[in-house]
């Protein structure tokens, strides 16, 4: 039987004027890589549900 989430409460707390220590961004072409690895097993389990 599915669960069915009917409400989310998301809460966040904003501090304007803080620096960010979020660490730099990776290059560019890492994460193409990452985003093509990832279509990749989507489309491979895709692939196995069809088979079913």
């Amino acid at each position: 039987m599915p669960i069915e989430i009917k409400e989310l409460h998301i809460k966040i707390n904003v501090n304007e004027g803080s620096k960010s220590t979020a660490p730099p961004a990776a290059p560019k072409s890492k994460d193409g890589d990452a985003v093509a690895e990832c279509v990749e097993q989507v489309l491979k389990i895709i692939e196995r549900k069809k088979e079913r």
